[in-house]
């Protein structure tokens, strides 16, 4: 089957349904087309798919009142945070409801001396580390996008931090979620460990809409960083630049982050971002701790990156160049899409054993470098995640076969190397069928009845992560 071309199969809605969303929601319910087409796309591949109703909530009262309704009338129901998912997570592919949860964005509390806060869904990482500005901490997950915390939770998302600081699963202490029924429950408590009952938190963090509405976070926070400094190191070819954090990993030095960039990708950065970053394989560094621990960091990686043929470490201190340059890698993506005008992405992610991470990536770029289309590889590879965007003719059906080929190559070897089919975009739509490969069929026998004791109906999110076979 293409699995870019999933035909919408809306549910019919009954009569009266959506009078009903009208006179409880007013203006914020919308059937307009254009609201609905925004809501029906993300950054995936895929075609628009729209709800067939937007309703814009405010608190969790609203929430779970849609959540009653469209569970009761057999309704689809889709959460919403930012639109900035990858695999397809938000389309409407049976209809239903989207339920945008951007303007429940209140920060309910900060316990700076517990080193938590709790945010509503709609918060952003951005508006979170914002208001943390005074208090001497942050939240450090970044997966580059402004995303919401509560659709970062709903996707386990990373980001250049998580070599030092972990994914949301690590840094996610409770949720307040929303089940499909209309019930309001708390996952936890702000204790820093418990061993109280079926460990709830972490069965809907990366239940990508599918289990529960995540309608508030309770996170960690960490300190601010007494120093902190950025480099760049110059690599002549990908495997010295990938084998050089494989060792800088295995002698454990606690770098903040590693980011790698190959040359399509610098060249692409350079135009986008106007740097003059040599266009070369290059890692890109960031180092946390006091000023002697940063120095000792600074000199352990370096001699790594030598023996490997790096080039002396470009230095990044000041706040503003730091900035530009993250800001830069963060923007990799749209840099990408400049590489050739007019075309449209398909990108992919893979986790695989740090020991395999070289192997991993060298292998996937000579595959690409025979592709009929350009393309881009950045990576936390701190971690073993990269990331692969194939830049492709919207029109040429042959490019979007042969990118798909490509994906289930890449993810078949990331699997045989005991790794993963996606380190952080999540499932959604696109690696639904490489779910059985990773899993097994028991397991995912265990993931549906997880799904049907917790949505019986199946009106939350319908149709993503588990296969239709599962």
């Amino acid at each position: 089957m293409d699995t870019l071309h999933i035909a919408q199969q809306a549910r019919p809605l009954p009569d009266g349904f959506l009078d009903a969303l009208a006179a409880r929601f007013g203006e914020r319910c919308s059937t307009a087309q254009a609201v609905r087409e925004h809501h029906g796309r993300d950054e995936s591949p895929y075609p628009v798919m729209p709800p067939d109703a937007v309703v814009y909530a405010r608190d969790v009262d609203e929430v779970a009142w849609v959540a009653r309704h469209c569970h009761d009338h057999g309704i689809a129901l889709i959460p919403y945070g930012a639109g900035s998912s990858l695999e397809g997570h938000l389309l409407a592919v049976q209809g239903g409801v989207c339920l945008d949860l951007s303007g429940m964005d209140r920060i309910v509390a900060v316990h700076a001396e517990d080193f938590t806060a709790t945010v509503q869904a709609g918060v952003t990482r951005k508006q979170l580390n914002e208001a943390l500005r005074d208090t001497g901490l942050f939240f450090p997950i970044d997966p580059g996008a402004d995303a919401s915390l509560g659709g970062m939770a709903a996707t386990r998302a990373s980001g250049t931090n998580a070599v030092r600081y972990g994914t949301m699963r690590e840094n996610v202490m409770s949720l307040k979620v929303v089940t499909a029924d209309g019930r309001v429950i708390e996952t936890a408590s702000r204790a820093r460990k418990s061993s109280a009952g079926y460990d709830l938190t972490r069965l809907f963090v990366g239940s990508e809409g599918t289990l529960g509405i995540i309608v508030e976070v309770t996170v960690r926070l960490y300190p601010q960083p007494e120093a902190v400094s950025a480099a760049i190191c110059n690599f002549p070819d990908l495997d010295a630049a990938v084998q050089s954090v494989i060792e800088v990993i295995q002698m454990g030095v606690p770098v903040a982050r590693i980011e790698f960039m190959d040359a399509h990708a610098v060249r692409a950065t350079n135009r986008y971002s106007h740097l003059s970053l040599r266009e070369s394989p290059l890692l890109l560094f960031e180092f946390h701790g006091s000023p002697a621990s940063v120095r000792e960091q600074a000199e352990s990686v370096q001699a790594i990156a030598r023996e490997h043929g790096g080039q002396d470490f470009q230095w990044a201190d000041r706040p503003e160049d730091r900035s530009r340059l993250w800001t830069a890698r963060h923007n990799a993506y749209f840099a990408g899409l400049q590489l050739r005008p007019g075309c449209r992405s398909s990108t992919t992610d893979v986790c695989v054993p740090i020991s395999r991470l070289a192997e991993c990536v060298g292998e996937t770029a000579r595959e690409l470098d025979q592709a009929s289309f350009p393309y881009t590889i950045v990576g936390h590879v701190g971690d073993g995640n990269f990331h692969v965007l194939m830049l492709l003719d919207p029109d040429d059906p042959d490019e979007w076969a042969e990118s798909e080929r490509l994906n289930q190559r890449l993810v078949a070897r990331a699997i045989a190397m005991q790794g993963t089919c996606t380190g952080e975009h999540g499932v959604g739509l696109h690696k639904q069928a490489f779910m059985r490969a990773e899993h097994g069929q028991d397991a995912l026998d265990v993931m549906a009845a997880l799904k049907a004791a917790l949505d019986p109906r199946n009106v939350l999110n319908p149709g993503k992560i588990l296969p239709p076979a599962a």
